[in-house]
């Protein structure tokens, strides 16, 4: 069984546990002077190690190296609200923008090449106001999609997401296939679908966040089982060695009120098997380096780097959990 842990190894804060242990590294990015994030939705690096921080500020695509050194921004005016990042291997850029209910494919200098959707048009689900508990019918992509990731063989994976019940599957060439999901808590239902990744061998790994727990599905979404050992998951990262790292809300911060326990935001990390490897943050102090206010996304690098964004803005601040100067992005160099 892991603990979380926040340690001093010779002045060095130390999280994790196991061979998963980093060092929190404060102030990494090197944001321009006047310049803020509002908060950090997501972010991703590509094949050179630049880190892109998707985030709801006029300057919505933000780009450091991997030092983080600012090189630039992209994407003004071009979103509604974005919400998630994923970019492949090929430095394919896939964004999320949900109150527009589309995903835009983008080059790494910030040319749109693709949209998946039609802007301002979402599914019928009978949602109201955002609240998930309204949904009456799952629907056809999209109506408030969160996130997409790309299987191993090139096919796209949507969460869909705040005004539906559902997982859309599209081909690498971005055409619509199958859909599957419906309102409810169980298997192969869904109370927020908010991240997505895929696995080695094809396994989709779903963050069910209202429900509280990941749903593994095959590519054709039969249902394989659920992991409930989570709090709230928004975002799932499976590296190249099937470690699956996951971005917990925790009960602190967010729109639910159905529950509140001590589980605040924290990053676990499992094996494919689902047993935990480590286990860090908690909400107990979110502006300690290495823990958290409200995790919405997460990222792995080639070096075994984490990438963590918190919507702090939108989540935390409003349940009077930290003010607006808390930090919405930290990187942990792995030890």
């Amino acid at each position: 069984m892991c603990r979380m842990s926040n340690e001093q190894d010779g002045g060095t804060t130390v999280v994790g546990q196991g061979e998963f242990r980093y060092e929190p590294l404060p102030g990494w990015d090197q944001l321009p002077e006047g310049w803020n994030y509002g908060e950090v939705v997501g972010a991703a690096t590509d094949s050179s190690g630049n880190l892109y921080a998707f985030n709801r500020s006029e300057h919505p695509v933000i780009v450091y190296s991997s030092d983080g050194s600012f090189l630039g921004s992209w994407g003004e005016g071009q979103f509604q609200r974005p919400h998630g990042i994923w970019i492949t291997g090929d430095d394919v850029i896939w964004l999320t923008d949900d109150h527009g209910h589309v995903i835009h494919r983008y080059t790494t200098d910030g040319q749109r090449e693709q949209t998946l959707g039609t802007a301002g048009i979402c599914s019928d689900t009978g949602v109201v106001d955002m609240n998930y508990l309204t949904i009456t019918q799952p629907g056809g992509p999209f109506n408030l999609p969160t996130n997409l990731a790309v299987a191993p063989d090139g096919r796209l994976f949507i969460t869909d997401g705040y005004g539906n019940c559902r997982i859309h599957r599209f081909s690498p060439e971005g055409e619509y296939e199958i859909s599957w999901g419906s309102p409810g808590d169980g298997d192969g239902e869904f109370h927020l679908p908010h991240g997505i990744d895929v696995s080695s061998d094809g396994t989709v790994f779903a963050c069910d966040r209202e429900n509280s727990r990941l749903q593994l599905f095959d590519a054709d979404g039969g249902f394989i089982e659920s992991w409930t050992d989570v709090a709230r998951p928004c975002e799932v990262f499976i590296d190249s060695d099937d470690v699956v790292y996951v971005a917990e809300l925790g009960w602190h911060a967010g729109l639910s009120d159905q529950r509140f326990d001590q589980t605040g935001g924290r990053v676990s990390i499992f094996n494919r098997s689902g047993e935990l490897l480590s286990r860090f943050g908690g909400g107990a102090n979110p502006y300690q380096p290495g823990d958290f206010a409200a995790p919405h996304d997460i990222w792995v690098d080639g070096n075994g780097d984490i990438y963590t964004s918190e919507v702090i803005a939108s989540a935390a601040v409003p349940k009077g959990l930290v003010e607006a100067d808390c930090p919405t992005l930290q990187k942990f160099r792995r030890l």
